[in-house]
């Protein structure tokens, strides 16, 4: 078969390598976060790995909260005001994980899935994972699934789709997201950035969104990002199918998030190895100021997706 899965349970939590045999292309999954550690290829004879990644998945349990790399966002994305917001007039408080005085990055980001499924065939491989989320944060106490599946396909192309639903009696709020970060080979500095958005959302100095919108062209065509500093929030244009490329003189990654993710954050760290570019949902604190939020029914499964897709030049 052209591709295949390894399932690796040597570590306390499993990994899940899917593997192009013909192109020699790699995604490498762990149960811990449900997150994706590695996205490879063959570059000039050498398998590079785009992912800012984690040495193992014990390194990812001790120190996920250190940038949250790879993490899946949820339910809330980014910061939230003081861990705090309302919902049908009852007053809930987060209590994990706070940055400063905002709580930041949902509640599961170091949720630990189960292995349900793997396949390969001449197409594609990939793994389904689940995870139950039994309502335990104080501030989120809302019971629900998710099944992720992660697919790599001919291309060089790795997709994931999160599936949520619940079984609660009223609907509740929810957002979700990724939080990547890549690393071509190069600093970011030298690393050219293009996304279909005009439209920042304006943030304030604790980077929360004050729900105005700021006119942002500088990466609609295109732009080498030197040492340009990003820790800001893009609304995508409404176009058939939005995108984001992130390119150097090695590599072209492209992202491709489908309608349910409109939102793209950015953030550039200051070690400038690599930079976070989060497909979301809603955009940051959504849980108060409404921008984006879903209100999930009961007994409804909503979709999630988004794809990464990498070229050598």
């Amino acid at each position: 078969m052209n591709f295949e899965v390894n399932v690796d349970t040597s570590s306390v939590y499993p990994v899940i390598t899917l593997k192009d045999t013909t192109t020699k292309c790699e995604a490498e999954v762990y149960a811990f976060g449900g997150l994706l550690n590695a996205f490879k290829i063959p570059v000039q004879g050498k398998s590079v790995n785009v992912i800012d990644a984690f040495s193992s998945p014990e390194d990812a349990a001790k120190n996920i909260t250190n940038g949250c790399k790879s993490a899946r966002l949820s339910p809330f994305v980014c910061r939230m005001n003081k861990g705090k917001y309302s919902f049908e007039n009852i007053d809930y408080q987060v209590e994990k994980f706070f940055i400063g005085i905002h709580a930041i990055h949902g509640v599961t980001f170091d949720a630990v899935y189960e292995v349900k499924d793997v396949f390969a065939d001449e197409h594609q491989a990939s793994v389904t994972l689940h995870h139950h989320y039994p309502g335990t944060d104080k501030g989120y106490p809302f019971p629900y699934d998710v099944t992720l599946k992660w697919k790599l396909e001919k291309g060089n192309k790795v997709t994931v789709r999160s599936a949520v639903h619940h079984s609660n009696k009223q609907s509740i709020p929810y957002a979700e997201g990724w939080h990547p970060y890549f690393n071509l080979g190069t600093d970011v500095n030298e690393c050219t950035l293009q996304f279909d958005s005009d439209t920042q959302m304006e943030f304030d100095d604790t980077l929360l969104p004050t729900g105005n919108r700021l006119k942002d062209e500088r990466f609609t065509q295109g732009a080498l990002l030197n040492d340009t500093f990003l820790d800001n929030c893009f609304e995508l244009n409404k176009t058939a199918h939005p995108k984001c490329v992130l390119s150097n003189d090695l590599l072209e990654l492209t992202l491709q998030p489908e309608s349910s993710y409109p939102y793209l954050q950015i953030y550039t760290p200051d070690h400038r190895k690599s930079i976070a570019i989060e497909n979301l949902s809603s955009i940051p604190d959504s849980f108060n100021n409404g921008i984006g939020i879903k209100y999930l029914e009961p007994h409804h499964v909503y979709n999630f997706t988004t794809s990464y897709i990498l070229k050598a030049k």
